[in-house]
């Protein structure tokens, strides 16, 4: 691993908690950088109350939050508005996921991210910052027939979204193993003119046995060959894994192509926010 090269790739990362993750650290400004951008995974059937208290003792530590908006699991306008409302005159939150969310079924009149857009609720409170959901190896709730068309007509409308207005977006994708593939996925969105910078999604250090089945659950397929041959072999089966090859990969593409549109790295912390944290710092 080339450290320089690999250190300034990683340089301004991000990372995802849930409540109940982050209710487990007691500082975490002695886990992570000053200023990092800490996602809160709103996952089905956490308390809204838990997602406003774990992003103010965010703000009240001096970091970002950035809570996810699942689409599927909003059940009204009202609610919406009620949400992005408390976080911002709770906790002064300015940044927001938005994602459609893993719900086969919506339980209001949610169903996508570019909906919850179009409410204009952000802008009325203010929002600086909107990230969307990327997928480098597809997602087949949204294109069953194992194309891209819908994913990249969204992709397309949130580009022409982000063109006529001064929203700051990016958008945040799903972990991938693979360099390769994300390379060519990411040249891909430049070639449709899709020129929203990309915070890549990366699992940090967890057992195989823990990404492994993460993986399945998230729908990572493709890229899983790298945990699979990994698995195959004896002397690492039991070692943590460590996404090293991956981020030199990306790391080394981007050195030698500035223009390249992945503009950071975005943890997944899946065996554990101190160890992802830990294994940054540590390079």
């Amino acid at each position: 691993m080339n450290s320089e090269v690999v250190k300034n790739f990683l340089n301004g990362y991000s990372i995802e908690v849930t409540p109940n993750a982050a209710a487990k650290i007691e500082s975490f400004a002695e886990v992570l950088p000053a200023n990092t951008r800490i996602y809160i995974a709103h996952i089905e059937g956490t308390p809204f109350e838990e997602m406003l208290k774990t992003a103010k003792k965010i703000t009240d530590e001096g970091f970002i939050p950035m809570p996810h908006f699942p689409a599927r699991i909003i059940d009204s306008k009202k609610t919406l508005e009620s949400w992005i409302g408390q976080y911002s005159d709770k906790a002064n939150v300015q940044e927001a996921l938005l994602i459609a969310g893993g719900a086969n079924k919506p339980v209001g009149e949610f169903d996508s991210s570019i909906q919850l857009i179009e409410t204009e609720f952000f802008d009325k409170f203010n929002f600086k910052r909107i990230h969307i959901a990327g997928h480098p190896e597809g997602n087949r709730d949204i294109d069953k027939d194992n194309t891209n068309d819908n994913v990249n007509k969204a992709l397309s409308w949130k580009n022409e979204y982000a063109k006529r207005t001064d929203a700051q977006m990016a958008i945040a994708t799903q972990f991938c193993f693979d360099s390769d593939a994300i390379i060519q996925w990411a040249n891909s969105l430049i070639e449709m003119n899709i020129d929203i910078p990309i915070h890549i999604g990366i699992a940090g250090p967890a057992k195989l046995q823990t990404l492994i089945r993460y993986s399945i659950e998230c729908g990572v397929g493709a890229s899983m060959k790298v945990l699979q041959k990994r698995a195959k072999d004896i002397t690492k089966l039991l070692l943590p894994y460590e996404p090293n090859e991956v981020i030199n990969g990306l790391a080394i593409h981007k050195l030698n192509n500035p223009n390249f549109n992945i503009e950071k790295v975005h943890f997944f912390p899946l065996g554990g926010t101190k160890t992802t944290a830990n294994w940054v710092n540590n390079i």
